[in-house]
């Protein structure tokens, strides 16, 4: 069975479709010695696809970066506002920042230059996991959790559903599979909670344990294919 050599490439985990035309399109792609072209078809069991020097270079240089962001700086390349993510891991400022963490909170994000990881975590039809420990000023209600759980109605519409965990009386955890704008502290402040400590604990099958506020560490071949694995499924 033949399929269009961008969904192969995609779904094999090697790059993004959009990736994949961009190489196509600067003849960067052949199949069985000859040049492909955006649309063309292969059998994954016959063909025999070759890469430029170029796309071999970009593919050996992929690295995703797992990082503890303090809390106070500013998840973004952005200079305006404050300390930024790249003040703290300068040694990673070619990379990009997959997802957000506003200023406040604290906690594990990803730097990268893989489209595929990128697009995991963040595409448009990401359901990805994120786990958050919350700590509140005021004391936290078994309703509470049971109303997180269910989804609440914010200004920009119902959330999805979560699994909201009581901690003990001033702390939850809380699974989101979405990434509203400021969403716990919304969904808090809409049961009368004020937020003291949010961390980012888990995104995935990337956790953070053992690591502290500057820390860093390389995603391990088993994280970045579990990744891969859930872009595909996006595909």
């Amino acid at each position: 069975m033949k399929i269009r050599i961008e969904k192969y490439l995609s779904e094999q985990g090697i790059m993004s479709r959009r990736e994949a035309k961009k190489y196509l399109l600067n003849g960067d792609i052949k199949i069985n010695g000859k040049i492909s072209n955006t649309g063309d078809k292969i059998d994954p069991n016959n063909d025999i696809i070759y890469y430029s020097k170029n796309i071999n270079e970009v593919l050996s240089n992929k690295i995703t970066v797992a990082v503890y962001k303090p809390r106070g700086i500013i998840s973004s390349k952005d200079t305006d506002k404050g300390k930024n993510i790249f003040d703290v891991f300068p040694q990673f400022s070619e990379l990009n920042t997959v997802g957000r963490l506003d200023k406040e909170s604290e906690g594990l994000i990803l730097l990268s230059n893989d489209g595929m990881i990128t697009k995991a975590i963040t595409g448009k039809e990401h359901k990805i996991e994120k786990e958050y420990i919350v700590t509140v000023r005021e004391q936290f209600l078994p309703w509470m959790a049971k109303k997180m759980s269910k989804g609440i109605k914010l200004e920009d519409g119902w959330t999805l559903p979560s699994k909201t965990r009581r901690v003990d009386t001033h702390k939850f955890k809380i699974i989101l599979n979405e990434g509203r704008k400021h969403q716990i502290r919304r969904m808090a402040n809409d049961c009368k909670l004020t937020v003291t400590s949010l961390k980012r604990i888990r995104i995935h099958n990337i956790k953070i344990t053992g690591m502290l506020p500057g820390n860093f560490r390389k995603l391990t071949n088993k994280e970045i294919i579990e990744l891969r694995k859930h872009s595909k499924k996006t595909a």
